[in-house]
């Protein structure tokens, strides 16, 4: 892999809708001792705070949420339904609460390892969930709190082509509460997205 550095704090100290469409086409690196996978972002989701009922943040800081109102450019995981993991990346300013959640992935180097971390019968099943990406990418609870901002086993980079993407805007899925909100955003005809 090429060198490549880790996206700067003030990239996620900016408004959380503007971070999760900027986040498309950036890339998700996870280090390992024998290698890494470099997974291209193609879907996200923003949550934010008291304007949010689909949010963490949405009744106030709590233990769990914490992060959601700390620096920006930390890695947010928790487990969800019993059975997976979902990584966000903390954004806007100190004490503002954001975050958005990594939807999907396009794992583009390193697919031996995600396939070894999770089995799928495809390249495009292999990462297109929440919970897919995480298992693909050995992504648990121990990343809870990294700082996406140095160049450790987790980061985001700039794709080393700058390729302009095209967004497609859509409501959040998977939430009861601000499904009216059109905070989903995708690559759009990427195959690797979780629902078109």
């Amino acid at each position: 892999m090429d060198v490549v550095k880790p996206l700067p704090r003030s990239f996620y100290n900016r408004d959380t809708l503007v971070v999760a469409q900027e986040l498309l086409g950036k890339l998700l690196i996870r280090r390992f001792s024998e290698g890494c996978i470099v997974a291209k972002i193609v879907e996200v989701e923003a949550y934010r705070g008291r304007d949010d009922p689909a949010s963490h943040a949405y009744r106030g800081e709590t233990p769990r949420n914490l992060l959601m109102f700390g620096k920006p450019g930390f890695a947010y995981v928790y487990f969800i339904y019993g059975n997976h993991y979902c990584l966000n990346v903390t954004s806007d300013q100190e004490q503002v609460p954001g975050a958005v959640l990594i939807r999907s992935v396009e794992v583009i180097e390193g697919s031996k390892l995600a396939y070894r971390n999770r089995k799928a019968k495809s390249l495009v099943n292999l990462s297109n969930g929440p919970g897919k990406l995480t298992q693909a990418l050995d992504i648990s609870k121990t990343h809870n709190g990294l700082d996406l901002t140095k160049s450790g086993e987790l980061f985001i980079s700039t794709s080393r082509t700058c390729e302009k993407v095209e967004t497609m805007i859509t409501k959040r899925i998977g939430i009861r509460a601000g499904i009216e909100k059109p905070w989903r955003f995708y690559i759009r005809n990427s195959a690797f997205v979780s629902r078109q």
